[in-house]
């Protein structure tokens, strides 16, 4: 199934994706053998990024602080393994992969569960590097940073709500199982929320509140929500490259819900891809919450807020066309929760520099706070 291109109408030399709540994923059907990815060789970065907080990761998992854990892994995850395979239609599918091939048989249960929010934004720096921002509103939960470097694909970081693995998973020899790392650290791996790679690409996925769903059903391979997200970001390095990989694949959204995705890549370029009656559509806009882009008889379906949000951000942009990674942590600020007095609060935002591989996360809307990872160190 093909996809059609929307442009929307303000182009002021830079992207800048937004967008708030999200949910999970699941996946199905085979592709042909992918070679390695090659890194472009202009990757540097035209800023010279002072150290803030640098964490360096091993395998094992570390504690950050109360609620945010971060863990590094290198090798065979056997992503490649789950698509040649066939990969699922289902988060149930999904887990009977890692189940089957990775943790030894275990009966994981409903591994996979739940849903999420979130708020994107991409701009260019005053130096000339591209910046990719991203809130997570949730209840209070447990995040984890993933750092992988596969051994057929970019390395990338990418966030994780481990609630979504650990809360939904019975007692005895599961629960045991759970506490170790490396098992922990697999089922990280297919459910990831947002993340960015070593070729510069960085994606999100939002949820809008709609009724529809999105099953795509032709003869095409199946992926559903965070397994998209890991394939992209194992194998794509542009925007070019992401839309040609999700065009190959039927996209199932988990428990029934719709989402939409923001990706950006290191050349500015910055889209949301919407499902609308199973047809993916391509938008190139600055600005995405939660509500739909794509003309037609869905644009605008959204919550109130999302629209609100999206006004002020489309405000700041005008403002300022261009931002440095401090100021892009402030126009995330302007939108975490904490401004409008809901129950969720924003468990976790990122400034991502896509130019110089490294991310910037502040936890639980303490701005004053930064850990700063960096892809290749």
């Amino acid at each position: 199934m093909g996809y059609k291109y929307l442009k929307r109408g303000i182009r002021i030399g830079f992207s800048f994706t937004l967008g708030m709540m999200l949910l999970l994923s699941g996946c199905s059907g085979e592709m042909e053998e992918m070679q390695t990815p090659k890194i472009p060789e202009d990757m540097g970065s035209a800023t010279e990024v002072e150290d803030v907080n640098l964490v360096e990761l091993d395998s094992s998992i570390v504690e950050l602080e109360e609620g945010l854990f971060a863990v590094r892994y290198d090798g065979d995850y056997g992503f490649d393994g789950f698509i040649a395979g066939g990969g699922a239609s289902s988060d149930g599918e999904v887990i009977a992969y890692l189940a089957d091939n990775l943790l030894s048989g275990l009966n994981l249960g409903d591994l996979l569960g739940g849903v999420f929010g979130c708020s994107t934004i991409a701009v260019q720096s005053p130096e000339g590097d591209t910046l990719f921002g991203r809130n997570f509103d949730w209840n209070t939960c447990e995040a984890m940073v993933v750092e992988a470097h596969p051994d057929n694909g970019y390395a990338s970081l990418s966030t994780v709500n481990m609630d979504f693995i650990t809360q939904n998973v019975g007692g005895g020899m599961v629960g045991m199982a759970l506490s170790l790392d490396e098992v922990r650290t697999l089922a990280a791996l297919y459910a990831p929320l947002d993340g960015m790679n070593e070729a510069g690409l960085a994606m999100s996925v939002n949820m809008i509140q709609d009724n529809a769903a999105i099953e795509q059903n032709t003869d095409k391979p199946d992926i559903t929500t965070t397994t998209a997200i890991r394939l992209l970001l194992d194998r794509a390095g542009s925007v070019d490259e992401a839309l040609e990989l999700l065009g190959q694949y039927d996209l199932h959204g988990s428990m029934g819900m719709m989402i939409h995705f923001a990706i950006a890549d290191s050349t500015g370029r910055s889209v949301a891809v919407e499902y609308v009656e199973n047809e993916m559509i391509v938008t190139e806009t600055p600005v995405l919450t939660n509500f739909y882009l794509a003309e037609g008889e869905k644009q605008g379906i959204g919550t109130e807020q999302s629209h609100e949000r999206y006004n002020i951000l489309m405000e700041r942009l005008e403002e300022s066309p261009e931002m440095g990674m401090d100021a892009v942590r402030n126009v995330l600020d302007s939108v975490s929760k904490d401004n409008f007095g809901e129950f969720e609060s924003t468990e976790w935002s990122i400034v991502m520099n896509l130019s110089a591989r490294e991310a910037r996360y502040y936890h639980r809307e303490n701005y004053e706070q930064d850990y700063t990872f960096r892809l290749g160190e």
